[in-house]
């Protein structure tokens, strides 16, 4: 797994210094305030996650990662899983959250609380705390919230905010319930602040008025100072949230997408964006990813910054393990070394899930063939052919392979023990033109 530094050891004067370099600040309260917080005794500090998904995705894992950095530099975080707030949702920008039944919601939390523990250290004097607003919110009357709470709320304040403002301009407009959400927010902050002293919440830039409400009602009611910070939301190089792949988040669960599509993910990345990416999701030092920004001016045919973004992102996220064996899967499948009968059943389906063909129907599947079926009709039924002819004369030159094994005769049969696991067998065509077929069940 990633290993993680405190800020001297990753090269850096104070955590400020670190926290600026890597790009992870885009607004917080008074910077000098702020910086004098994080280098003097250690703090407590909190960020919140609300359970709306089964999983995390790699949009919060930028906020883990901001906690680490302040883990490592002795400082102690809370990580608030939102089992109050997680059944209204925070404000989109576009549209009503559709409200989850309560049952799912407290599976979610117990399932988010899981993976957190999994990015910050769980032992020691700095140890991660969870708390639960549902707690507290739970058994506060709608009297008590009004009375106690929201008597310290503007509503002018309230409307100015980015989000809300957006959506009252829309024509779906916002409910009470989301538009309520900012008081809950602002009353996690204030109930930890009193319970536990923290003095300093993180967020996603998206959630700035909701963490300054916070910062507002404790300044208000207690008349003291405390300090928000939000890390900028990581577009790609068209502008785009990044994280996004045709509408779909890259989710930290792996029964939810699998480290080979994680891995691929990150070593995918253009060179124009691999610095930034190394900077803000990894845990290397200063002149590490100097060193890397310099490859990629210098030799970027040899992706090494991206290998190395792909390795240590992913091994953070799912191990060792199972990042070595998205490697070989990849290497594997096109012959460049790995052995593809020692890639397990659900790596392989992934690997091979955009090799699938039309199934007629308007679907795409795996064509389906049979042990004793010609390798060459194997070929035009995975899309590598338009004829068995074509097959048979790119058989003949040499050019076809069965699980990275020449095919030497034209009328070669699939043998039972061509069949990998889950029943596959890889047919590729040259060295990049890669199919897949099924033994029919």
């Amino acid at each position: 797994m990633a290993q993680v530094r405190n800020y001297r050891d990753a090269g850096f004067s104070t955590p400020m210094e670190e926290l600026e370099w890597r790009g992870l600040i885009n607004q917080s309260t008074d910077k000098e305030q702020l910086a004098a917080v994080l280098n003097g005794n250690p703090i407590s500090y909190y960020c919140g996650f609300d359970p709306t998904a089964p999983s995390l995705h790699i949009g919060n894992l930028v906020q883990l990662i901001v906690m680490r950095h302040l883990q490592a530099d002795g400082h102690q975080p809370y990580a608030l899983v939102g089992g109050a707030t997680g059944l209204i949702g925070d404000p989109r920008q576009s549209g009503e959250r559709t409200l989850n039944p309560k049952e799912i919601v407290a599976g979610w939390v117990e399932r988010l609380r899981t993976q957190i523990s999994r990015f910050l250290d769980t032992e020691g004097d700095n140890g991660v705390r969870f708390v639960n607003n549902y707690d507290w919110i739970a058994n506060m009357s709608v009297i008590d919230f009004l009375r106690d709470v929201g008597k310290n709320f503007r509503l002018g304040t309230m409307l100015s905010k980015e989000t809300v403002a957006r959506r009252l301009n829309s024509e779906e407009g916002i409910s009470f319930t989301e538009f309520s959400y900012q008081v809950l927010q602002g009353n996690d902050f204030l109930h930890l602040y009193d319970e536990y002293g923290v003095v300093l919440e993180t967020g996603g830039a998206d959630q700035w008025g909701n963490l300054t409400s916070g910062l507002d009602l404790i300044r208000k009611v207690r008349g003291t100072s405390v300090n928000v910070m939000t890390s900028p939301i990581i577009t790609d190089s068209q502008g785009k949230k990044f994280g996004k792949s045709e509408g779909n988040a890259m989710w930290l669960d792996p029964t939810m997408l699998s480290p080979y599509k994680f891995y691929q993910f990150w070593f995918n990345q253009p060179d124009d964006q691999v610095v930034k990416l190394l900077k803000v999701f990894t845990f290397l030092p200063k002149d590490e990813i100097e060193r890397l920004a310099g490859e990629v001016e210098a030799n970027p045919g040899a992706r090494e910054a991206q290998k190395t973004l792909a390795w240590e992102v992913t091994s953070y996220v799912h191990g060792e393990e199972a990042t070595r064996q998205a490697i070989d899967a990849a290497a594997a499948l096109f012959g460049r070394g790995g052995d593809l009968r020692t890639i397990g059943e659900d790596t392989l389906e992934a690997a091979i899930e955009g090799l699938k063909v039309d199934d007629g129907e308007g679907g795409r599947t795996f064509a389906q063939v049979a042990a004793g079926d010609r390798v060459a009709e194997a070929g035009v039924k995975a899309g590598l052919f338009k004829s068995v002819s074509e097959a048979r004369k790119t058989i003949k030159s040499g050019g076809v392979y069965i699980n990275n094994q020449r095919v030497e005769d034209q009328d070669q049969l699939l043998a039972e023990d061509d069949f990998l696991e889950g029943g596959y067998a890889l047919i590729r065509r040259g060295k990049k033109a890669l199919g897949a077929v099924r033994r029919a069940q």
